[in-house]
């Protein structure tokens, strides 16, 4: 498969792109800084440089055509303001997402985030109630469109080695870490995973291996 991926600088993304050429398949990675190629080639990807919030439909349409699958990986990242959580999470996606449905690429992850479908608790941060607002907004959007779509909500990420055994199922599962190499394990999962179209999944660590975590969906 030829898979893009949005956010392709970022650590999810990166242990997704060498995972998926590791398994043979062309992975194209959006990058906003020039200077972060080096590391996409290290992953055997094909870097892009094309900043999301400057971007153009038909940049994106064009960047598409002949993929199979496109993940939506990209945010505004720690540090960053309550607007570049909108024009980055949210924006981001829904401009993929139109691009995806231009040039028929009907296979679309969404990395969302736990939480996203809710309301920020009283008292919650401006900014971390800005992130799952926009993270809402996305989800919702993705929603309405003719695309093959799964939207993965991940819990609190860490850098710890992935156990490759997770809990994954439609929400709400209670709250609880993830390493991100698991995140990473499981889209690819997911991208082949056909039967998982239209479904909104949570996910955690947990107790069942990746491949049947996501083969029990379909029952």
């Amino acid at each position: 498969m030829r898979i893009v991926i949005a956010g392709g600088h970022g650590k999810i993304a990166l242990l997704l792109a060498e995972r998926l050429t590791g398994r043979g398949h062309s992975a194209i990675a959006l990058i906003r800084n020039p200077a972060h190629a080096s590391e996409i080639y290290t992953t055997g990807a094909e870097p892009v440089v094309l900043d999301l919030e400057q971007a153009v439909v038909t940049d994106l349409a064009a960047t598409l055509q002949g993929a199979d699958a496109t993940v939506f990986a990209a945010g505004a990242g720690p540090g960053s303001g309550a607007a570049r959580k909108y024009t980055v999470d949210r924006d981001g996606s829904v401009l993929l997402a139109e691009a995806a449905e231009r040039v028929g690429t009907r296979r679309f992850v969404q990395i969302s985030a736990m939480g996203a479908g809710l309301a920020p608790a009283p008292g919650t941060d401006d900014v971390w109630a800005a992130y799952i607002d926009a993270k809402t907004q996305a989800e919702d959007d993705l929603r309405s469109r003719d695309l093959d779509w799964t939207i993965l909500r991940p819990g609190r990420l860490t850098d710890e080695p992935g156990t490759g055994s997770v809990t994954l199922a439609p929400p709400r599962i209670g709250r609880g870490d993830i390493p991100r190499a698991d995140v990473a394990d499981v889209v690819v999962a997911l991208l082949d995973a056909r039967h998982t179209a239209g479904h909104t999944l949570e996910l955690v660590s947990g107790d069942t291996p990746i491949e049947g975590a996501v083969a029990a969906l379909a029952e």
